[in-house]
């Protein structure tokens, strides 16, 4: 018999875990109870890669699953077919049924990365394909439609975007009557009584906690169900960490060499770096802030190597942890410094090939750029609007220009 360890709600609190609930005493309770919980996240495999940004909750659920919960992960294989339209301001590009099920297949490798599918606690994958499935329509909107206000869903920020753009469609809306199916319907099934995501879901969430509640009224039947989410991942601008954001740091090795992964995690803001310890990591949360406390740059690249190692295997993270240190001192000895104020960041990457002398003109500099020849911390620029974040040049970057020729940019 598996285990409870009864202090996971504390651990949950303590690293920052917790975000939003919809019971956040009934939740509480039931981790501290001793008695093992059944928790599902769900996700639509609308791409065949899971992002770093995407895995935060299932770097969560792996501390329900080790403290002896049961964990199910839940592929869109239905609602994939329509599309989540929270923070959308355009309709998704719709995928066909064998798109769906070979995305589905692909992530299912990646996901062992977090979780254990063998053994006496194994995580499950469930489909909501298999219960949508012959579902009638009519008997779905009668049954489910008829528990929602179409005020108030178009009053959920899920739709914001989209109403925004005057572009909703009747088909949209209908997402969220699905995913709040799945919740009750995996309570039914297998008994799950939390439903963990993260905090972009709040809505669809809670909309699942709610349909509980008035079918639980209807029909007399008893439901303890909570929501929860975790605060999300963020980009060096501000924006949710995404599978179609610049710069996603993807988990399949197949998309990502181990330097740029290493790198990716690197470009971390500082306030968040403390966050992704906390996630990706099992570090007391004292040594987490004793570190963050110090060097941020020490603290990075610590993070960097920490992260790598627990996604991709110890051996890709001191491969990509030397090959980041070489970065810098390939110019050798005699490679200039260009230093800058901090308060000159964003920079326009035509700008500091400009003033760093690598281009005589900012005509030049985007010739250079669309001839590829401009390489910045070991990555091809391509763009001549590129911003260079503070982030990005604390600690010092490399700016190359060919092979030959190198500055070392550094902040003041």
């Amino acid at each position: 018999m598996v285990k409870v360890d009864a202090n996971l709600y504390n651990e949950l609190k303590e690293r920052g875990l917790l975000y939003q609930c919809s019971d956040e005493e009934g939740l509480k309770k039931l981790l501290e109870s001793g008695k093992p919980v059944s928790l599902y996240e769900g996700t639509d495999p609308t791409m065949d890669s899971l992002h770093i940004g995407h895995c935060v909750p299932y770097c969560i659920l792996r501390r329900f699953q080790r403290a002896g919960h049961k964990v199910y992960l839940l592929m869109g294989g239905a609602t994939a077919c329509i599309g989540d339209p929270t923070g959308k301001s355009e309709m998704r590009q719709l995928l066909s049924k064998e798109e769906i099920d070979k995305n589905i297949a692909k992530i299912k490798k990646t996901l062992s990365v977090f979780l254990d599918f063998e053994g006496e606690n194994a995580a499950e994958i469930v489909n909501n394909a298999d219960w949508f499935k012959g579902y009638d329509y009519i008997d779905f909107m009668r049954e489910i439609g008829v528990h929602f206000n179409v005020n108030k869903m178009l009053s959920n920020e899920i739709y914001a975007n989209r109403l925004n753009e005057g572009g909703l469609t009747f088909f949209e809306m209908g997402y969220m009557l699905m995913q709040a199916y799945d919740f009750v319907h995996l309570n039914e099934a297998k008994g799950c009584s939390l439903e963990w995501g993260g905090a972009d879901q709040w809505g669809n969430i809670v909309a699942g906690v709610d349909l509980a509640r008035k079918l639980s009224f209807a029909d007399g039947k008893k439901r303890e169900m909570v929501g929860a989410t975790n605060p999300l991942l963020l980009t060096p601008e501000g924006k949710k960490m995404g599978k179609t954001e610049k710069g996603a740091i993807w988990i399949d090795r197949d998309k990502i060499s181990a330097y740029d992964f290493y790198q990716g995690v690197y470009q971390t803001p500082d306030a968040c770096v403390e966050m992704m310890f906390a996630i990706f990591t099992d570090l007391p949360m004292s040594e987490i802030k004793e570190i963050v406390g110090g060097d941020i740059v020490k603290a990075k690249k610590r993070l960097c190597f920490e992260v790598t190692k627990f996604v991709r295997g110890e051996e890709d993270a001191i491969l990509a942890q030397n090959m980041s240190e070489n970065l810098f001192t390939q110019g050798g000895d005699d490679a200039p410094v260009v230093t800058f104020e901090k308060n000159r960041f964003p920079m326009n990457i035509c700008d500091m090939l400009f003033e760093t002398k690598l281009a005589p003109s900012k005509s030049e500099a985007r010739r250079l750029i669309q001839g590829g020849a401009i390489t910045f911390k070991g990555e091809k620029a391509t763009r001549f609007d590129l911003m260079i974040e503070l982030s990005e040049v604390e600690g010092g970057a490399l700016l190359k220009k060919g092979k030959k020729n190198f500055i070392k940019v550094e902040i003041k």
